[in-house]
């Protein structure tokens, strides 16, 4: 395949996995911002100027340029930028109030993550209401229809996208391509339009409508939902090929969001925009481009999923997040994950969402607080690691895009009472479980009773001299060599349990998102051997083949379990979610019929 090729199809595989979420913002974008506002020339061109402007500097300079300049071998997202920002503070305390604040920022996209398949389908259904024959279509069969699809698509999950996902590059292509030209034809009726892309426009808009102008703002931001996309996904398909889409998509954006206003300028009573510009223009296309946007916001919200998958897999190597289950859905690619109490979580808050809401633009008023959270607080990372680099002129360029970012967030407030609060909400599910896990794991490793390697190597040596061994090679999972749990003493030394060969595994997390590494460390005593496992952040990890690549062959793994005794109600929750969340070993791919928990109680 020639280089030429490869840079195509990097690029179109980019349309469907990238692109997906903000390539399905004009379906309902400039609709909602002219539910409420007067369908006058100067609106129009005060809101698409607004538009452009915003696509402009919260996606293209934010996220295809500045976000995407900083990497960790290629990969993005919050929890890089954490990674590349801790090395160079110097005060622990900041270290610890950036952990913190990247946690905020990925559950506030879990918490908006949620709403994009909810708001992308309805308004996609809510276009055959348009079809005749559909027009008494009720609120709630559109409801219906929508909560059918998001059922269907989540269901479709366990089975992985892999036999379909070679088309979503080509079908979201289309979309944008169709976006594209339906654009053009319009701005020919009014190209007058076209002054729009001067930012005079939008500042002039802000200026006159003052307060009004300014609240405005949480609705334009829907034009960029999906922006940090760009970056969080690199990792999947490199920096250049998503770069190269966007030069395309955003043209297509650029060119339908001035479609829709010049064709509301010619039909100032148009409600549905996109959907009666589509109508007016090729009545006898608009089935198939309905059937489009319906086939568009489907794969976008299979981004948002598979997004959610990646996101959740981090936080469980990192160890913000309890073991979930975890299945591999592709035999050939590993990345291809599936986590079953996520997707059922995810299902069932977008079908609550959309039963809630029921119309997409009640709906886009609890759009937008959490998605501009994130960009405040990618912006803040951006803003400091520039600085701390001594690379002024960038840091001083993501400091004006922070300040932009802090605007929008400021200006969806307003949202709040009028369902806003959902995405808060939605987004305080994982942030509570992850400050849950985080500190519950502090605390039962304070009280754990952990032997001092010095003294449990003096005990071993006697033991291991003088009782019975068992045949073969034994795994003790551990998290630090100087420290051995209570479980390991337990199992050799109150039930002489010592095999001929024991070997502690530690599991470490690398600094770097990829590579796995697995290794003996100096052997600390005649029978006892230390094989340390060295993994990045996103590699998807099978411990059992790295022990296969040392020659080790074991007949049984031991690992700790505890037993969770307390009167506390904040700790009894956190006992609840180890209890019925599976054991980490099931996480790393460890055989079951070799695994053996050993119980230690523990009072919290």
């Amino acid at each position: 395949m020639s280089e030429r090729q490869s840079s195509l199809k990097g690029i179109i595989k980019s349309l469907g996995l990238v692109f997906g979420d903000i390539g399905t913002s004009p379906i309902y974008t400039v609709t909602v911002i002219f539910i409420f506002l007067k369908h006058s020339n100067d609106n129009i061109l005060g809101a698409l100027s607004l538009i452009v402007w915003t696509l402009t500097i919260l996606v293209s300079i934010q996220f295809a340029w500045l976000a995407m300049s900083l990497s960790i071998r290629g990969e993005g997202g919050k929890i890089v930028l954490k990674e590349i920002l801790l090395p160079l503070l110097k005060k622990r305390k900041s270290a610890g109030l950036v952990s913190f604040l990247a946690i905020i920022g990925v559950s506030l996209i879990i918490g908006d993550g949620i709403i994009t398949p909810a708001i992308s389908i309805l308004s996609a259904v809510e276009g055959a209401a348009l079809i005749p024959g559909f027009k008494h279509l009720s609120g709630t069969a559109i409801v219906l229809i929508a909560m059918v699809i998001a059922l269907v698509l989540f269901s479709f999950q366990k089975r992985g996208t892999e036999k379909v996902a070679g088309i979503f590059g080509p079908v979201t292509a289309i979309w944008f391509l169709s976006l594209a030209i339906s654009g053009i034809v319009a701005i020919a009726e009014a190209p007058q339009v076209l002054v729009s892309l001067n930012p005079y426009y939008g500042l002039k808009f802000l200026v006159e409508n003052k307060l009004a102008g300014f609240f405005l703002l949480g609705e334009i931001i829907l034009c960029a939902t999906g922006g940090e996309a760009l970056y969080a996904d690199m990792g999947h398909l490199g920096g250049k090929p998503i770069r190269q889409a966007w030069i395309g998509v955003f043209a297509a954006l650029v060119l339908n969001y001035l479609g829709q206003g010049a064709f509301l300028m010619n039909h100032p009573e148009a409600k549905s925009i996109l959907f009666e510009m589509i109508l007016h223009y090729a009545q006898s296309l608009y089935v198939p481009f309905l059937l489009l946007s319906v086939a568009a916001t489907i794969i976008a919200s299979q981004a948002m999923i598979s997004g959610t998958f990646s996101m959740v897999y981090q936080g469980i190597t990192t160890r913000l997040l309890p073991a979930f289950e975890v299945s591999y859905t592709s035999e050939e690619r590993k990345s291809q994950i599936y986590i079953g109490s996520v997707n059922w979580f995810l299902l069932a808050a977008v079908l609550f969402v959309m039963f809630e809401f029921r119309e997409s633009h009640r709906l886009a008023a609890a759009y937008g607080i959490a998605v501009t959270g994130t960009m405040v607080l990618t912006g803040i990372f951006m803003t400091l690691i520039f600085s701390l680099k001594k690379k002024r002129t960038l840091a001083a360029i993501s400091a004006f895009v922070t300040v932009v970012d802090a605007v929008f967030f400021a200006s969806n407030l307003y949202k709040l009472p009028h369902g806003g609060y959902w995405s808060l909400l939605l987004a305080a599910l994982p942030l509570g479980m992850i400050l849950l896990y985080m500190h519950g794991q502090k605390k039962l490793y304070r009280t754990m009773d952990f032997m001092p390697l010095d003294e449990f190597l003096h005990k071993f040596k006697r033991v291991y001299a003088v009782k019975e061994k068992l045949e073969g090679s034994a795994l003790f999972l551990i998290k630090d060599i100087q420290d051995i749990p209570f479980y390991v003493t337990q199992t050799m030394f109150f039930h002489n349990i010592i095999y001929e060969d024991n070997i502690f595994v530690s599991l470490i997390k690398r600094e770097d998102p990829y590579g796995m590494t697995g290794f003996f460390r100096e052997e600390p005593a005649s029978g006892l051997r230390v094989f340390e496992v060295q993994v990045g952040y996103m590699e998807v990890i099978d411990v059992e083949e790295i022990l296969r690549e040392a020659g080790i062959e074991e007949r049984v793994v031991f690992y700790g379990l505890e037993d969770i005794s307390t009167p506390n109600i904040i700790w009894k929750l956190f006992a609840l979610m180890k209890r019925i969340m599976p054991p980490f070993v099931r996480f790393y791919n460890f055989p079951p019929r070799k695994l053996h928990g050993v119980f230690t109680k523990i009072q919290l």
